[in-house]
C-alpha cells in the first residue's frame, strides 16, 4: 500500500468516525427532550427560550386540546377538584403525581394547571425532569374558565 493510499484510507476512516459521532450527538440531543434529567441539569440549561417554552395561555391550550396534542392536568388537591373542576382536565393532585406518571402520554404536551400557578409550576418542573414535554397554564384554571365562555365554549365543544 502506498503512502498516498494509506493516508487516503486514514482520512476516510477519520471522516466516517466524525460523521458517526456527529450523528450520535444529534440523536442524543433529540432524545434528551424525552429523557429524565436532574433538576440541576434543568437549571444549568435554563435560558430565555426555556422560560418562554414553559408557559401556555388558555387560547393556545384549547387549540392543542382540539388537535389532541395536549393533556390538561389539574394538580389541585382532591377536595378542591371535587368542589369544582374542568371536565377537560384529568385530576392528579400534586402529592400523587410521582405515583401516577403512567397516566400521562409522553407523546403529548402535558399542561399543568391550578387556580393561581404555584402548584402548576412545581408540577411542570417535576415533569420536565422526568422527560415530559410540559408547560404550565399561565392564566390558571380561573383564566381557563373565563376563556371558555360563550362562543369559545361553543367552538371548543363542537370543534369549530
Amino acid at each position: 500500500m502506498t503512502n498516498f493510499t494509506h493516508t487516503k484510507l486514514q482520512l476516510t476512516i477519520l471522516l466516517i468516525s466524525i460523521f458517526s459521532l456527529m450523528s450520535s450527538c444529534a440523536n442524543a440531543q433529540n432524545k434528551s427532550e424525552l429523557k429524565d434529567i436532574s433538576l440541576e441539569e434543568y437549571l444549568l440549561n435554563y435560558d430565555y427560550e426555556s422560560r418562554i417554552d414553559m408557559k401556555i395561555k388558555s387560547a393556545q391550550l384549547v387549540e392543542l386540546l382540539n388537535d389532541d396534542k395536549a393533556i390538561l392536568v389539574d394538580i389541585r388537591f382532591e377536595e378542591e377538584y371535587k368542589s369544582w373542576n374542568m371536565p377537560i382536565a384529568i385530576s392528579i393532585p400534586l402529592p400523587l403525581l410521582p405515583k401516577n406518571l403512567d397516566k400521562l402520554d409522553k407523546s403529548k404536551i402535558i399542561v399543568t394547571a391550578c387556580p393561581h400557578k404555584d402548584r402548576a409550576i412545581i408540577a411542570m418542573t417535576y415533569l420536565k425532569t422526568k422527560g415530559y414535554k410540559v408547560k404550565y397554564l399561565t392564566d390558571g384554571l380561573l383564566g381557563l374558565a373565563d376563556y371558555l365562555r360563550g362562543n369559545n365554549a361553543y367552538n371548543y365543544i363542537y370543534k369549530l
